[in-house]
């Protein structure tokens, strides 16, 4: 499929979403853009073939193929190609959520990521152009869901997940996160967490509440309500008994976890999925 040209996209509907799509294209002869107030949406391009070079508060970078490049909306920057052509895809979005979205990822200023595989990156941008040129009517609707997909990727690619402290955090509970699935199902104090981590137990609470956003104890439960309702939908054994096999002592606070986990109880968790016997 041949991205030259560009469509822009126009649904009220999909102006109602957190981040939706305003364009999408690609040209083999990009031209020189000076754009000193910057562009009214924020912009994803693609570096196919050739060689092209930003220049932002006043700083050159290079893109060469293989490059992402992210700029901001409404931020001053200008480029321009630097060999005989420049081919390139591009996406332009928007939406009452971006800026918020971006700012999480820590996106507020032009980034040039160096991708290597383009290939998810150049799969999303046909999907895209595909269902905008094919669907004028939920087209770009769809392609809400792709923006972030892409976003995310470039986000994953672009180093800014991996400062030392994040890698060496994430080292020091994979082996933790390893033992709690091997052993969720058994009563065991958190000390042995903190053991296996090598550090006390208030810093792996910390450590565990920044990395995976709950504490210990809540991520235990949440493993083994996620077991209970495989046993309420697969089997037909008593509640009293799927409370025990996952590893709660007490049938009530098993019930009262599942109820604050699920909004409901197991026994009409277990009728909503069809098993009827209990």
């Amino acid at each position: 499929m041949n991205l030259n040209g560009v469509i822009y996209p126009y649904n009220i509907e999909a102006k109602k979403l957190p981040i939706h799509l305003t364009g999408i294209g690609g040209t083999d002869w990009q031209q020189p853009v000076f754009r000193p107030t910057g562009y009214h949406w924020h912009q994803l391009i693609l570096s196919e073939k050739g060689e092209g070079i930003l220049k932002f508060d006043n700083l050159s970078l290079r893109i060469s193929a293989g490059d992402c490049l992210f700029l901001p909306a409404n931020y001053p920057h200008e480029y321009r190609a630097v060999s005989d052509s420049w081919r390139v895809k591009f996406v332009t979005f928007d939406g009452y959520s971006a800026m918020h979205i971006l700012s999480l990822l820590g996106l507020t200023k032009p980034l040039n990521v160096s991708l290597g595989d383009v290939s998810f990156f150049t799969s999303i941008f046909r999907q895209m152009y595909r269902l905008c040129g094919s669907d004028p009517v939920s087209g770009d609707i769809l392609c809400s869901g792709l923006i972030y997909q892409l976003l995310l990727e470039f986000y994953s690619r672009s180093g800014l997940t991996r400062t030392k402290s994040k890698v060496e955090r994430s080292g020091l509970l994979a082996e933790v996160l390893g033992y709690i699935e091997e052993h969720y199902r058994e009563d065991f104090p958190l000390s042995v967490l903190s053991g296996i981590a090598g550090v006390s137990h208030q810093h792996l609470c910390r450590i565990f509440k920044d990395e995976m956003n709950v504490r210990p104890k809540e991520y235990i439960n949440r493993l083994r309500i996620r077991e209970a309702k495989r046993l309420l939908t697969e089997t037909s054994e008593p509640i009293s008994s799927v409370s025990k096999k996952v590893g709660f002592s007490e049938t009530s606070y098993f019930c009262a976890v599942f109820k604050k986990l699920e909004n409901t109880s197991p026994l009409e968790y277990r009728k909503m999925s069809g098993m009827f016997k209990y």
